[in-house]
């Protein structure tokens, strides 16, 4: 090693959208991403008004519970057992394999559950095992990594932050005419899934408006910092973030209420997205209805409006915000699911899926899934693990799919034993029991063990060529939150939250409604309250590249104190989904996007708090400082505080 003279010379660091942009550091396509409708032009030339201006949304650390870990296990012939906790055991042999010289099939991956992922553990997670199994093939024994929380922090990547740059043309009645958006994330050094990632906040720019001009045109920023990554919502957050950035702009530029503006430019069935999907079974108006009137939305803006009057120094807003989230990995091929079912002598069922339990309920689903296709009670069905020697070739649990591909499977496995199953259970007749059906059908040598496979059709879009749907289906949902804002503070405190999600005839209403609130207030922390800070230009004091809010003392996630005094969710009756098993919906990212009503709710408390009217700035997360800095008072303008002033942000 003393014989190597290395070389090299120090380039300017690269830490921020604004320094990527600088110079032009993008990853993957070098002219981006592109999705179009109609034509900016003819639409620049049609709107009586024009906006412009300018969204940023920071990062998100996933913040597990259980840190990154990883066991690998020698055994004889190059063979290696992995127990990690990730939500991808398939890369992660792939990943193992390549780094120990040997085929894949020397190498499996079991995970009996995981102490949360969030997306954060969909590919960053391989890194851990593969260096815990070149440990153990050199040592020839087990080797174990966890790592400690700021290390995990540090290392494995967060959200990825985003810059959105807007320009919407509208008529004085409020109806849009065109849309025209520059969409720039932080990557990080290296493409992870970082492209997927813009994608999604590409398809997602339009939310739940028909905008009959639409350019949305995506860079994938490159960065000398830790590789970011998937996180619930993929990206989709962001893009829809940017996307009601405009809408309050326009709705503030003609002095128009909010919810009247979203409401007037909601899609209708049969219309067509930006990129050219059909929404079928489309239950947006339903859903803001509903919660419209569940809420009681207009008598608490009065209200809102009355408290206001009488109050200088605590302002109260009001929000209601829709969501429409598309259903499908965006990659075609990922769009599989596999199963293994084995019934055993004594009646018992031990059903093997390729997706992961991370808390989410997933494999209660599933039990459901084969219990109610087998005819047997729940308790008669487990699920021991997930593991690559089972059911190989898996697809991440992630992109809210997982019960859609993986319960698909396992009802087309059961589905092939029922079918077996059948003559014999005419023979015996009706009055016959499961175990003495599974002990006859064991002695006739029928086979009592089978294999599911499910791929979802109609999927599949092609930036290129830019065509094919882009999702199975689409999810729906709104929800109003009611804020009241300390203005002398920033402080800000949720009176109540009203939620109406479509999630079609629900497997599992209680685990629906667990991840409602769950994805709300995940959503919540990302819009109001957690907050990266990295060595960047924003933040000289800091050495460049470093992340700053490495551990639980400099970052902070919702508590008990931050989440609504009043929370009601309700679950859209009578919208069955036919692209779905049972007619269900995914339910695990849809409803994040959700808690931007509360981030609206302190813009409007905001707006009534400001000497300076109209539009102004508020980037995510709206922050206690944010929020200060932007109630344009005497305070601010004493310290000479433009009424348009952007805080500084790691994004």
């Amino acid at each position: 090693a003393r014989k190597v003279k290395i070389e090299y010379k120090r380039k300017p660091a690269v830490l921020s959208i604004d320094d990527a942009i600088k110079a032009k550091a993008w990853l993957g396509e070098q002219e981006g991403y592109l999705l179009t409708r109609g034509d900016i032009k003819t639409g620049e030339k049609a709107a009586e008004h024009v906006v412009e201006g300018v969204m940023n949304v920071g990062g998100q650390e996933h913040f597990y519970l259980e840190t990154q870990g990883s066991e690998a296990i020698p055994g004889e012939n190059g063979e290696m057992t992995i127990i990690a906790s990730t939500q991808n055991p398939n890369t992660t042999i792939e990943c193992v394999a390549h780094n120990l010289h040997v085929p894949i099939h020397k190498v499996v991956c079991k995970v009996k559950r995981m102490g949360g992922g969030f997306g954060g553990k969909e590919t960053r997670s391989v890194n851990y095992s593969a260096a815990a199994a070149i440990a153990a093939a050199h040592l020839n024994r087990p080797v174990r990594i966890i790592t400690d929380r700021n290390v995990d922090m540090q290392t494995s990547g967060q959200r990825h932050a985003f810059k959105g740059f807007y320009k919407v043309g509208f008529n004085s009645d409020g109806k849009l005419v065109f849309m025209d958006v520059k969409l720039y994330s932080n990557a990080g050094w290296c493409q992870d899934l970082s492209i997927p990632v813009m994608h999604r906040g590409l398809f997602h720019i339009d939310n739940v408006y028909w905008i009959p001009h639409v350019r949305a045109h995506g860079f994938v920023c490159k960065t000398n910092m830790p590789s970011h990554t998937a996180f619930r919502g993929f990206g989709g957050p962001q893009g829809l973030m940017v996307c009601e950035a405009a809408m309050d702009h326009v709705a503030r530029h003609l002095g128009m209420p909010g919810h009247v503006l979203r409401e007037m430019n909601l899609y209708k069935e049969g219309q067509k997205t930006h990129f050219g999907q059909v929404l079928s079974n489309c239950t947006v108006k339903r859903a803001w209805e509903e919660c419209q009137k569940r809420s009681d939305f207009i008598a608490k803006r009065e209200k809102a409006k009355k408290f206001n009057e009488e109050n200088r120094w605590r302002k109260r807003g009001i929000a209601l915000i829709p969501t429409k989230f598309g259903i499908a990995f965006t990659a075609k091929f990922m769009n599989q699911g596999g199963a293994l079912v084995h019934i055993y002598t004594d009646g018992s069922v031990l059903v093997t899926h390729g997706g992961t339990e991370m808390g989410q309920g997933l494999h209660t689903k599933m039990i459901q899934v084969a219990a109610g296709a087998l005819g047997v009670p729940v308790d008669m069905v487990y699920i021991a693990e997930t593991a690559t020697d089972k059911v190989p070739n898996t697809s991440p649990t992630a992109a809210s799919m997982s019960s859609d591909i993986n319960g698909m499977a396992v009802f087309r496995a059961c589905e092939q034993i029922t079918k077996r199953l059948k003559p014999l259970r005419k023979e015996m007749g009706k009055n016959v029991t499961w175990k003495e059906l599974i002990h006859k059908a064991y002695f006739e040598r029928i086979n009592l063990s089978a294999q599911g496979f499910y791929k979802v059709p109609d999927v599949g879009y092609d930036f290129k060529t830019q065509s094919g749907p882009g999702f199975s289906y689409f999810s729906y949902g709104t929800a109003c939150a009611e804020v009241e804002v300390d203005v002398l503070t920033g402080d800000h405190q949720i009176l109540s939250v009203d939620i109406v999600m479509d999630v079609g005839n629900s497997l599992n209403p209680a685990i629906d409604i667990g991840q409602i609130e769950g994805a709300f207030t995940q959503g919540m922390g990302l819009f109001t309250i957690e907050e990266l800070v990295w060595g960047d230009s924003d933040h000289s004091w800091l050495r460049p590249g470093t992340l700053f809010t490495s551990g639980p003392g400099a970052y902070k996630i919702p508590s008990f104190n931050d989440v609504p005094l009043e929370m009601n969710i309700s679950l859209l009756k009578n919208a069955p989904n036919p692209k779905a098993i049972h007619s269900s919906k995914a339910i695990g990212e849809p409803p994040l996007f959700l808690a931007a009503c509360v981030f609206y709710a302190i813009k409007e408390a905001l707006g009534a708090a400001r000497e300076e009217k109209g539009a102004f700035n508020l980037d995510a997360p709206a922050t206690v400082e944010r929020i200060r800095m932007a109630s344009n008072d005497f305070l601010t303008k004493a310290l000479g505080v433009k009424p348009n002033f952007r805080a500084r942000g790691s994004w």
